[in-house]
């Protein structure tokens, strides 16, 4: 229930009047000894400028207090909202509506992440994860403006997205179409965002519907947007304003309406994109916390993993199980870690993210057994802490002469050792440096390979995008853009 607090001595009549419009009287609660719950939205009354509330009491709900002012009182905003308030507004008499309005939409708010938590497996209870999660679901239900998400790699931007496509009311019944531009094959990229029609080039044997077209009426994701050459970054551009595109051998312009989210971990402003299609995706901007920033999630997203990686599970029954994002609960049919496998885990600073996590878990249950507790055994060699061992006190033979001291190597960690697949990788580029491939060429090559030995040694799609770390309609459009030929000369409308 939301709550309010006067900062300064009031009639009866105004505790009346919150309290009749449903708000629970924190000073009341408190005197009873029965203190709010953190968590609930509330309002500050204030009736006397001397009477400044307390910034300590603001502090504890970022985001989360509306300052009233009373007729009258004239207090810096900005200088409240420093303190910690989410917003400061001036009632007129004793008009409660812009109160109400805003406990009203907190409210709803905490309702979609509840359910949205659910649903989309994002568990959390940190602070930094609810907040992002609040701004989220408040961006995707009551705007209709493209939303960019930024942060690390691994951080969870693509289950943000689905998240933002559920809650749109107008875009939720129809698809959400995922594009990796990290996949995009330079000879195809017209085909694969406008589509082509039936012998367009050599080897259009068929039509093929684009991204834009399969995203009608729905959502469109960009991953890594950043990753879009400059003639794409224009054509693109021209879609979102025109909201119209035309195909690959296409005589007529078609129309196309859909919501667009891209994600990225570059700063694109930085990095040469276009700055006025960066201003078209910007039009909201939010920023996806690291893992680190999570410290209290660890710990549930890790054994969520587990739970996932343990043979015979009823995906059904476990989804059902799954905790909501405020609940913070453990994932009941997840093995318990051990004290010291946790303070690993909350002690490292993960830098591949949440994807980092998952793929930790995935190889602590390959060695884990029964259904005892994860044991500092189970965590693979290369991912344990690293400890200095000291050697046995051993008393040396007297010397004539002093030693020729050689310099000494650190001993390597699980963050800078190389492994043999590293030594490996940096021949292989030496190699194709030597025989003139450029960067943009060796990651395409890279990423053909990559996706080839995923599919070989999972033995599938599903095992193929986990080792690889990505979506599986991510795998699956990677590999069908490798299988399809290449245009010989796609027409040059396709990028209008």
């Amino acid at each position: 229930m939301a709550w309010f607090r006067v900062a300064a001595p009031c009639g009866p009549a105004t505790r009346a009047r919150l309290t009749a419009a449903g708000l629970c009287d924190a000073d009341a609660a408190d005197a009873d000894g029965r203190p709010v719950a953190p968590d609930e939205p509330g309002v500050v009354l204030l009736t006397d400028p001397q009477a400044a509330p307390d910034p300590a009491r603001l502090a504890e709900r970022p985001g989360r207090v509306l300052v009233a002012l009373a007729p009258g009182v004239d207090v810096d905003p900005w200088s409240l909202l420093a303190c910690g308030a989410a917003d400061v507004v001036h009632l007129a008499g004793d008009d409660l509506r812009p109160v109400l309005d805003r406990l009203r939409r907190w409210q709803d708010v905490d309702e979609l992440v509840r359910a949205e938590a659910r649903r989309a497996g994002a568990i959390g209870s940190s602070s930094a994860w609810r907040l992002f999660l609040r701004d989220l679901v408040e961006v995707a239900r009551w705007s209709t403006a493209p939303v960019l998400l930024l942060g690390e790699t691994g951080v969870g931007k693509e289950v943000a997205a689905h998240i933002v496509h559920r809650v749109d009311l107008r875009r939720r019944e129809h698809e959400l179409v995922l594009l990796d531009c990290t996949t995009v094959v330079p000879t195809l990229s017209g085909s694969e965002f406008f589509g082509h029609e039936k012998g367009a080039f050599t080897g259009a044997t068929t039509a093929h519907e684009g991204a834009f077209a399969r995203a009608d009426g729905g959502t469109l994701l960009l991953d890594e947007v950043g990753e879009l050459p400059a003639s794409l970054q224009a054509a693109l551009l021209r879609v979102v304003q025109e909201g119209t595109y035309q195909t690959v051998g296409g005589t007529r312009r078609r129309r196309t309406d859909f919501r667009l989210v891209a994600a990225t971990h570059r700063d694109l402003r930085a990095d040469g994109f276009r700055a006025d299609l960066y201003h078209r995706l910007a039009a909201t901007t939010l920023r996806v916390p690291p893992l680190r920033e999570r410290a209290d999630d660890v710990l549930p997203l890790f054994r969520h993993f587990l739970a996932e990686q343990r043979p015979g599970r009823d995906a059904a029954a476990a989804a059902r199980r799954r905790p909501s994002v405020e609940a913070g609960d453990d994932v009941a049919d997840a093995p318990e870690v051990s004290r010291e496998v946790a303070d690993a885990l909350r002690g490292h600073d993960w830098p591949g993210n949440v994807r980092e996590l998952r793929q930790l878990a995935a190889r602590v249950a390959a060695r884990h057994v029964g259904d005892g507790p994860v044991t500092p055994g189970d965590l693979p060699p290369e991912d344990r802490p690293v400890r200095t061992v000291t050697a046995p006190h051993v008393t040396a033979p007297p010397v004539t002469a002093p030693p020729v001291t050689a310099p000494v190597a650190p001993p390597p960690t699980a963050l800078t050792a190389r492994t043999p697949w590293e030594s490996g990788l940096e021949s292989a580029v030496r190699g194709a440096l030597s025989a003139g491939v450029g960067l943009q060429e060796l990651k395409a090559r890279t990423a053909d390979v990559a996706t080839r030995v995923a599919l070989d040694v999972g033995g599938g799609t599903v095992a193929a995008a986990r080792l690889l770390g990505v979506s599986r309609r991510a795998l699956d459009y990677r590999a069908a853009a490798q299988a399809r030929p290449q245009p010989t000369d796609p027409s040059s409308d396709a990028s209008s």
